[in-house]
């Protein structure tokens, strides 16, 4: 994998806040929100003439809100027509792959400055409507005939790490008391509850209501009971990432250009993109995503850099597995090491290598098609030492990843940043 052509650099990131924001904002009311957002961490400002283009991220609007041409819709709202817009999808990785293909325009020459949008609107159906538009991301001849949906899937891939690496329930749920305390810092994240509040928020309830108060000592008495059901085994309810509405906005620019922008831009290092059978069914091993190993392969060949070198990381946590499984093939640790590390503390915002220090798609939500921006827009935040509240890691960032994945890991995208 060869370096980029010319050097890109990000100098400007927001989001606007995720959640169930359905009917008073659909995607155009967010993008905006995004965009405003994005435009305050724009040292000296960033005007719709700089910008060459818009490359816009997004899933299914057309099966979510009967609307497809997102590019040309999202661009005026913002004043950049005529320039070029289009729409990227690859599933739960489609703003990862607008963000990369923004890159690849600039590092060409083709574009000096492209605006990224990430969106998506996900709550104007019901969830069983939900469930039916993401099952879209999966094989329409095999898995979705079967009654496959996305829980039903990586909750194969957990079984399997389950049996063939000794993993238990309890590694999966302190990936998500972990992602749920840095969500709670997150004033973007949808859910901004730790493990430990929610469960006595429930205590409260029910001793107010004159009931039996049940037995738990701690998170994991909570994560066991029937106040966190099974989804689909071995996954419960607080495995599962949210159904969210959400957007995020970045502004990528060359060398030459950064400078008018910022004096402390946030450059690319490498980027890569991955694929994979569709069908689990068709893969010859499901506790490990080989769209993710191939992804990172290219973005540490184009770096010059390794695992090792890498110090916070924004990983694709649909489920809490999905974040374990990703732990190892992005190279951080061992295959079925990675519970380990997380038992240990390493993961958390003050271990050895923070992941998921927004929240995650487990706190923060998953709005699919906005999820791999709203990741670069947490890496943005963590190296330039703004994130808000007490979610900010301790010491000076200088290289980071964020890794999005699409489907049950058929496509992948993977980016380092540097300073």
């Amino acid at each position: 994998m060869g370096k980029l052509a010319k050097k890109v650099a990000l100098v400007g990131a927001g989001m606007c806040k995720f959640g169930r924001n359905f009917p008073l904002k659909r995607n155009p009311d967010m993008w905006v929100d995004a965009w405003l957002q994005a435009l305050k961490t724009v040292d000296h400002g960033i005007e719709p003439k700089d910008i060459d283009a818009c490359y816009v991220g997004n899933y299914s609007s057309d099966l979510f809100n009967h609307q497809g041409h997102l590019g040309p819709q999202m661009a005026d709202l913002v004043g950049l027509t005529p320039k070029p817009a289009a729409r990227f999808e690859g599933a739960c990785a489609s703003s990862g792959i607008a963000l990369r293909q923004a890159i690849l325009a600039i590092a060409s020459g083709v574009h000096d400055t492209v605006a990224v949008s990430g969106v998506e609107c996900m709550t104007e159906l019901p969830t069983t409507g939900v469930t039916d538009v993401l099952a879209t991301a999966s094989d329409s001849t095999f898995e979705y005939p079967a009654g496959a949906t996305f829980p039903g899937l990586y909750a194969t891939v957990a079984s399997a790490h389950f049996h063939k690496y000794g993993t238990t329930a309890e590694d999966l749920m302190r990936i998500g008391i972990k992602n749920h305390e840095n969500g709670k810092e997150n004033p973007f994240a949808q859910m901004q509850s730790s493990i430990k509040d929610m469960m006595e928020s429930k205590l409260k309830k029910i001793a107010s209501s004159g009931g039996e108060a049940p037995d738990w000592n701690d998170e994991f008495d909570f994560l066991k009971s029937r106040s966190n059901p099974i989804i689909a085994y071995p996954l419960r309810l607080f495995d599962c990432s949210l159904i969210t509405d959400g957007a995020a906005c970045l502004f990528l620019t060359s060398a030459e250009k950064a400078k008018e922008f910022t004096d402390t831009p946030i450059w690319i290092a490498g980027t890569g993109q991955g694929s994979a059978a569709l069908s689990v069914h068709d893969r010859k091993e499901i506790t490990s995503f080989i769209a993710t190993r191939e992804a990172a392969r290219q973005a540490y060949d184009m770096s010059g850099m390794g695992p090792k070198d890498i110090q916070v990381c924004e990983v694709h946590d649909c489920f809490t597995i999905a974040e374990l499984v990703a732990m190892e093939d992005l190279g951080f640790y061992e295959k079925g090491k990675a519970a380990e590390a997380v038992k240990n503390g390493d993961t958390k915002r003050d271990g050895a290598l923070p992941i998921n220090t927004s929240g995650g798609l487990k706190s923060k939500g998953h709005p699919v098609g906005a999820t791999g921006a709203a990741q670069a827009v947490e890496i943005f935040k963590q190296m330039r030492g703004i994130a808000e509240r007490n979610r900010q890691v301790s010491f000076d960032v200088e290289r980071a990843m964020t890794h999005n994945l699409g489907g049950s890991g058929a496509t992948c995208v993977v980016t380092i940043y540097q300073k």
